[in-house]
């Protein structure tokens, strides 16, 4: 499951869910085996320079060579800008988990 991050200075007006959307979407259109996003954003008060940092993180995986990690990269840069409406300083990681990264999904049964 690929987790995305974003992080921002608050004075930058953005709609989270767009870009998670967008981006969930860049990347399944990649690696249909992706599935959903875990998403979360991080607006700050306290900055210099109005700005966005985009941390997309995968889990390693024999096709996700470098050829697959350029074009992914990209793709995602150019598909996030179409949701920024002003200046500002952007940057965007595309990093992969260790092998040691357990990702899944808990679930509780309750038992009344």
């Amino acid at each position: 499951m690929p987790h995305i991050e974003l992080k921002y200075s608050d004075d930058l007006i953005i709609d989270t869910n767009k870009i998670f959307e967008a981006i969930e979407n860049t990347i399944n259109e990649y690696d249909s085996s992706s599935g959903v996003c875990k998403s979360r954003a991080y607006a700050t008060s306290l900055y210099k320079h109005t700005h966005i940092l985009v941390s997309v993180f995968l889990l390693k995986k024999p096709h996700r060579d470098d050829n697959f990690s350029q074009g992914l990269t990209y793709n995602l840069e150019q598909v996030v800008m179409e949701f920024i409406q002003q200046e500002c300083h952007f940057s965007l990681s595309l990093e992969y988990k260790s092998d040691f990264y357990i990702t899944n999904q808990y679930s509780v049964e309750k038992n009344c």
